[in-house]
């Protein structure tokens, strides 16, 4: 493409360059994916009231979040498998993050490890946990976090079980990327994407390889399919809490009463979430739950949103609504894809510009002052 200006450019150009499995892995959500719809349509919905006649010469689009300064109302979410959408994509995507400002989130399902990338960038890092049956792994990954010098714990509360995503046994996704005559095909006319694969560090999970460093990736597989744990309680936040001398983030929220559960559970912050529509079908879409979770907390937690964020005006909408912040998963791996760090770092100036130019055309001189009154 002569022009990319919009995520939706960022888009085509990963469908281009991705393997049909990634890329839908990417893209699509759980069973008849209307909760994955309800997340764009609810924000396409929501109209913002334009002013005239403002003073917006000077803009501030910076904010803080857990006592952290961020230069923009946004933080690269936790996704899985980063780093076969780019040679080392996680080291990349986080080298993004940190030029712009912002923090990155590594998720416990990354290819590159918590250590690599720590050891390739400087920036704020969290880490996102997934709690599994086995105690001493959740142990082992606090105590590498903390290692790691990384800011906040981001607990994911939002999958006990794992939801159908049709499409990824329908490509036969696999990690690593499995060799078919299907897939010999997709791969042939990616060359530059199978290229830079054979380059990484890992290709495969990075964070479970040192904890099973001898039983090899069918060991892995197996074991991770054994450990999503139907019995966590709120008792197991607590037990994180006590672990966690740092910020705790709890992801996965769309209840008013899991909102005051998580408070109770010494939550710092809450990310309104349903993982992307990838869990249950049919729930809310993240911009509806948003108000009913602000209204729930009354202040006494930061909160964040993610799901269906593809642009500034996006972000601005939620801040609207009362989130301190947004994540975003998909815009950054789409730009992750298409061009690798240079990618998310256009991603974040495509949101940056779309956050400024919608700012000022709503009245506003400063995004922390984005409120119910920019709303038509």
């Amino acid at each position: 493409m002569a022009v990319i200006n919009s995520i939706a450019d960022l888009r085509e150009l990963a469908r281009r360059r991705l393997p049909r499995a990634l890329y839908e892995y990417i893209e699509r959500g759980s069973y008849d994916e209307l909760t994955w719809t309800r997340n764009r349509s609810d924000l396409r919905a929501i109209a913002l009231r334009q002013r005239v006649m403002v003073d917006v010469s000077k803009l501030s689009l910076g904010t803080t979040v857990l006592g952290e300064a961020w230069k923009l109302p946004v933080a690269l979410a936790p996704t899985g498998l980063t780093g076969l959408f780019h040679r080392d994509g996680e080291i990349q995507a986080a080298r993004a993050a940190h030029a712009a400002g912002v923090p990155f989130c590594l998720s416990t399902m990354s290819i590159c490890s918590i250590e690599d990338v720590r050891a390739g960038f400087d920036g704020t890092l969290w880490f996102q946990l997934y709690v599994m049956r086995d105690r001493a792994f959740n142990d082992s990954m606090i105590e590498r976090a903390r290692a790691a010098r990384c800011t906040a714990l981001v607990v994911t509360l939002d999958l006990p079980i794992q939801a159908l995503r049709r499409r990824d046994p329908k490509n036969g996704l696999a990690v690593p990327p499995r060799l078919t005559w299907a897939s010999a095909r997709d791969f042939v006319r990616r060359p530059s994407w199978v290229y830079g694969v054979l380059r990484s560090r890992s290709r495969t999970f990075g964070n479970l390889a040192k904890f099973f460093p001898s039983k090899g990736t069918a060991a892995l597989s197996e074991w991770m399919g054994s450990q999503l744990d139907c019995a966590l309680t709120w008792k197991d936040v607590a037990w994180l809490r006590e672990r966690w001398p740092g910020k705790l983030v709890l992801k996965g929220i769309l209840d008013a009463d899991d909102a005051r559960q998580a408070l109770d559970a010494g939550a710092d912050a809450i990310v309104v979430s349903n993982h992307g529509g990838r869990q249950l079908d049919s729930a809310s879409s993240t911009i509806a739950a948003l108000p009913r979770v602000t209204e729930a907390v009354q202040g006494r937690c930061e909160v964040l949103m993610d799901g269906g964020i593809c642009g500034g005006q996006d972000v601005l909408k939620a801040l609207a609504l009362g989130a301190n912040g947004c994540l975003i998963g998909r815009s950054f791996l789409y730009g992750l894809a298409a061009r690798g760090e240079a990618g998310v770092a256009l991603a974040l100036n495509i949101i940056r510009s779309e956050l400024e130019i919608s700012l000022a055309l709503c009245g506003e001189q400063d995004v922390r002052r984005a409120g119910p009154q920019i709303l038509a």
